[in-house]
């Protein structure tokens, strides 16, 4: 079981180049064993949508409604424990929320986080693949 940042899943789900040849690798190998987003990753996508930094080809509610249900994704839900854990991540971690509950998730369900974000990269208080 692996979890996936933000763009990683949308890179996957839409077939993008940037999705690097490692990172579809990890996908494969952790694809039966599970692959998670925090369903904050949902919100994140919907809102890239809302403000044009993202494009679909289809309308959003239809990507989610599929893009959540690709073979092997499980979606973790916030829980109080996640949302407690992003306000006390070890320093130093940067302020942006999406990537505290992201970095939180995987670590209060002890996973691997598949990244290519420079800045959670950099964090060495979580597992980290990219």
């Amino acid at each position: 079981m692996i979890l996936l940042d933000t763009h990683i899943w949308a890179w996957w789900v839409n077939g993008d180049p940037k999705l690097a040849q490692r990172q579809q690798d990890h996908l494969d190998a952790n694809q039966a064993s599970g692959l998670g987003i925090a369903v904050y990753s949902c919100w994140e996508i919907a809102k890239q949508v809302e403000l044009g930094k993202m494009v679909l080809s289809i309308p959003i509610v239809q990507w989610m409604n599929q893009a959540v249900t690709y073979s092997g994704l499980i979606v973790f839900p916030m829980t109080p424990e996640i949302a407690v854990e992003s306000t006390r991540l070890p320093p130093t971690f940067h302020k942006d929320p999406a990537d505290q509950i992201i970095v939180a998730t995987a670590r209060i369900h002890k996973i691997s986080l598949l990244t290519a974000d420079a800045k959670i990269l950099a964090y060495p208080h979580v597992t980290l693949l990219n």
